[in-house]
C-alpha cells in the first residue's frame, strides 16, 4: 500500500522549496517593491496621517522628555502640544483662506495682467503668447455652421471647499494619533527591549532606536525652526517692498521651504507674479523675486548647513528623486515628507549591519559614512569588552 501525496508532507515541502528556489531573486524583489508602492498609493488616505504623526512625534519627543524629567505627566504634555498644533493650523488656514481664494478666483485676470506686463519687458514673450492664441484658434473658429458651446467654470472656492471635510478628517486623525504616540512615552522602547532575545541585542536595539530618534528629531526640529525664521524674514521683506498681505508670503515661505528646491522656486514664482499684478513698473516685480531668491539662497547655502550639521547631509540627486517620487505618490504631502523619510532611511542604514553601503550611497560624502561606520564599530567593541562589574561577579562565583 502506497502513501498518497497528502500523507507525505516531507515530499510536498521539499517540492515547494525547490519551486521557491527556482524563482529568480530579482523577481521576488520586484514584486515586493511593486506591491509596496501600490499599497502606499491605494491607501494613502491612511498612510499619510500615520507618517505625519510619526514625524511630528520625533519633533516633539525631546520636548515631552524635557517635561517628563520635571515631573509633568506625558499625557498632559501631549495634550498641550496637540492643542497648540491645532490652534496653529487653524490660524494658518484662516490667514491663507481669504487671500489665496481671491487669487484663485482672479486667476484669469491675473494671467492677463502678467501677460501684459511681460510684453512690456520683452516683445518675444508677447510673440509667444500670440502664437499660443493662434494655435488655440485653429480648427474651425471661422466656421459659421459650428455651434459654439460656452462652458461656465464653477466657483473654484466651492470646488476647494468640497475637499475640506477630507482634509479636516486627516488632520484630526494625525493629531489624535500624535497624542497617543506622545502620551505613551517610551513604551515602544520598552517593547523593543522585551522582544529581543539576548541582553546584547537588547542594548544594541535600544541604542540604535535612541540614536535614530535623536538624529531625526534634531534634524526635523532644526529645519522647522529655520523655516519659521525664513518665513519671518520673507514676510518682513515683502512688507518693506510694499507687497499686499506680506504675512501670507511669510506663511507660504515657511510651508514651501519644507520641499527642497521646488518649494523655493514655487515661492519665487508666486511672489513675482503677484508683484507683476500689484505694481505698475515691472522692474519692481524683479526686485521682489530677487529678494525672495536672496533670502532662500542665504538660508539654503549658509544657515541650514551650519545648524543641521553634516550627519544628515544627503545626496542631492537622491533628494531630488525622492521628492519627485513622493510627489507622484502622495502629491503635496509627499514632497513635504520625502526628505525626512530619506534621512530616516539613511540613519537606519548606518546602524543596521549589512546596510552601510546604502547609507554611503544616500550620503553626501563617503567620509561621513566611514565616520559613522567607525563609530558603530567602536560601539560594538565597547559592548564586547568585559565590564568590571561582570568580571568581579565572575571572580566571586
Amino acid at each position: 500500500m502506497t502513501d498518497s501525496p497528502e500523507s507525505n508532507p516531507v515530499t510536498l515541502s521539499d517540492t515547494a522549496l525547490r519551486k521557491m528556489r527556482s524563482i529568480p531573486r530579482w523577481a521576488g524583489i520586484g514584486l515586493f517593491i511593486y506591491a509596496t508602492v501600490y499599497t502606499l498609493s491605494y491607501a494613502k488616505s491612511f498612510f499619510v496621517p500615520v507618517v505625519m504623526a510619526c514625524l511630528l512625534t520625533l519633533v516633539f519627543s525631546p520636548i515631552r522628555r524635557f517635561f517628563d524629567r520635571r515631573g509633568v505627566p506625558a499625557p498632559l504634555t501631549s495634550m498641550v502640544i496637540v492643542i497648540g498644533l491645532l490652534v496653529g493650523i487653524a490660524l494658518i488656514f484662516g490667514a491663507l483662506s481669504l487671500p489665496v481664494t481671491d487669487w484663485i478666483n482672479r486667476a484669469p485676470e491675473i494671467a492677463a495682467t502678467v501677460r501684459e506686463r511681460l510684453s512690456m519687458i520683452s516683445g518675444s514673450v508677447s510673440g509667444v503668447f500670440d502664437a499660443m492664441d493662434r494655435i488655440n484658434s485653429l480648427g474651425g473658429a471661422s466656421s459659421s455652421d459650428v455651434q459654439q458651446v460656452a462652458v461656465q467654470r464653477g466657483n473654484v472656492a466651492f470646488d476647494v471647499a468640497a475637499f475640506v471635510p477630507s482634509i479636516l478628517a486627516q488632520i484630526l486623525f494625525t493629531l489624535v494619533l500624535l497624542f497617543f504616540l506622545l502620551g505613551s512615552g517610551d513604551m515602544f522602547h520598552e517593547k523593543l527591549v522585551h522582544i529581543m532575545p539576548t541582553f546584547r541585542d537588547k542594548r544594541r536595539a535600544v541604542d540604535a532606536a535612541r540614536d535614530i530618534e535623536r538624529k531625526l528629531s534634531r534634524y526635523l526640529l532644526t529645519i522647522t525652526v529655520i523655516n519659521a525664521g525664513l518665513g519671518v524674514a520673507v514676510g518682513v521683506a515683502m512688507w518693506l517692498l510694499g507687497m499686499p498681505s506680506p504675512f501670507v508670503f511669510g506663511i507660504i515661505a515657511f510651508v514651501f521651504n519644507f520641499v527642497p528646491y521646488l518649494g523655493a522656486v514655487a515661492g519665487i514664482a508666486l511672489a513675482t507674479a503677484v508683484a507683476l499684478v500689484t505694481f505698475d513698473w515691472p522692474g519692481w516685480a524683479l526686485a521682489v523675486g530677487a529678494a525672495y531668491l536672496g533670502l532662500t539662497s542665504f538660508e539654503g547655502q549658509l544657515i541650514t548647513p551650519y545648524f543641521v550639521g553634516r550627519n544628515l547631509r544627503l545626496n542631492t540627486v537622491m533628494v531630488f528623486l525622492a521628492v519627485s517620487f513622493w510627489a507622484w505618490l502622495w502629491s503635496a504631502i509627499g514632497m513635504v515628507v520625502a526628505v525626512p523619510l530619506l534621512a530616516a532611511l539613511r540613519t537606519i542604514s548606518e546602524r543596521v549591519e549589512g546596510m552601510q553601503g546604502l547609507a554611503d550611497f544616500l550620503g553626501e560624502r563617503h567620509s561621513e559614512t566611514e565616520q559613522a561606520r567607525a563609530e558603530t564599530e567602536q560601539a560594538k567593541a565597547e559592548e564586547e569588552r568585559p565590564r568590571p562589574e561582570a568580571a568581579r561577579a565572575q571572580g566571586g562565583s
